[in-house]
């Protein structure tokens, strides 16, 4: 029988070489391994961080304070299945509120709520969820009223005072921006009485307080504070020129919501206080413009209104069928009008029945005219 030697020829020096080195790289591995074992892992000593500096502290204490007061809103909208016909709800949007009263009313933005044909739900901080139904909305305020029938609520947030507000005062804006629930940011009042057009653009928000606290999509609803934890404005709008979430944030004075809530929780709407005239901005402006003054020209009076009452005058028609220009508004108490959106925000100061002093242009002449304001439902 022939058999191969060759199967069994020895190893060459190169293999014996390798294998002696593994053999010692194996060894080395544990040696190491069993010495790093040998060695006890001692994290290092955290150092005492000391008490929290007192404006750190006061802010903590805000905050926890005021958290439980915010809430977190969901809305729904009801669709259509074009093939099927089938209509289910669908999310539609989130955004912040807070307790209002007792009795279950929570104030948010009305664009928080607008479109939410599916109903909203209210999340509590405390993990409560429950449905919420919407009592009345002022649009002309982008304020809206819910209500959740729960057996215990937080307590309201105390209301404080819009109309001694100082530039530099320090912000705390709670909220959900972008779905991050119970957000804190602080800031300053950056500046007061900011005007800005309302959502239709058709009217305008007086009186907005202008702050530096982060305001950003989810935080429209939800209160900004003041260094006592008071309600001083309601977060409403970031005012972004690049279209990012970054710039000024605005929010509705706390005056103006003690204003008009309680009007939207007794009658589910906001009655404007009124003049009883009709305008038209179109008109307005040619008319201004062609005789070289700011103001807003009364087109016609309503019959029995305020304005009828006390002789105010709409356009003219002459006989040779000339249209002359009736009364042009020009102030209200003193303050300039230049606009049919900036006259109703001035009205919106002042409530039904008080007496506004109106300077008007009449036949070149500038006229003071007393005028008891009526209601209009907006």
């Amino acid at each position: 029988m022939c058999t191969d030697m060759r199967a069994f020829s020895s190893p060459s020096r190169a293999q014996l070489a390798v294998a002696g080195l593994s053999a010692a790289l194996a060894l080395g591995a544990w040696t190491v391994s069993a010495q790093r074992a040998a060695v006890k892992a001692t994290p290092r000593t955290v150092t005492a961080r000391g008490p929290l500096l007192s404006g750190e502290q006061a802010t903590v204490d805000l905050f926890e304070k005021a958290r439980a007061s915010v809430v977190y809103i969901s809305t729904q909208a009801r669709v259509m299945d074009a093939w099927t016909r089938n209509v289910f709800s669908v999310p539609r949007g989130t955004g912040s509120g807070f307790i209002w009263d007792s009795n279950g009313h929570i104030i948010t933005n009305r664009h928080v709520v607008a479109g939410a044909t599916g109903g909203a739900r209210v999340r509590l901080s405390d993990g409560r969820d429950t449905e919420a139904t919407v009592v009345g909305v002022s649009a002309a305020h982008d304020l809206a009223v819910l209500k959740v029938n729960l057996a215990s609520l937080p307590p309201p947030l105390p209301l404080g005072s819009s109309s001694d507000l100082r530039v530099g005062q320090n912000t705390f804006a709670i909220g959900n921006p972008f779905g991050l629930d119970w957000t804190l940011t602080t800031g300053v009042v950056s500046a007061l009485d900011r005007s800005l057009p309302t959502e239709d653009g058709r009217g305008l928000i007086e009186h907005l307080i202008q702050t530096d606290a982060a305001i950003n999509p989810g935080n429209s609803g939800g209160p900004l504070l003041d260094s006592a934890g008071r309600l001083i404005g309601v977060n409403t709008v970031i005012y972004s020129p690049s279209g990012a979430s970054a710039g000024v944030g605005f929010a509705i004075p706390a005056d103006t919501v003690n204003r008009v809530v309680p009007q939207l929780i007794a009658a589910g709407r906001y009655l404007r206080p009124a003049l009883g005239i009709e305008t038209d901005e179109g008109l307005n402006q040619l008319i201004s413009q062609r005789l070289g003054v700011a103001g807003v020209a009364i087109l016609r009076t309503s019959p029995g209104s305020a304005a009828a009452a006390v002789g105010l005058r709409g356009l003219r028609t002459e006989r040779d069928g000339a249209i002359l220009p009736g009364d042009i508004i020009v102030a209200v108490n003193g303050h300039a009008i230049d606009s049919v959106a900036r006259l109703q925000s001035r009205l919106d100061d002042y409530d039904v029945g008080e007496i506004v002093r109106l300077t008007v242009l009449r036949d070149k002449q500038r006229v003071e005219v007393p005028v008891r304001l009526q209601a209009s439902a907006q």
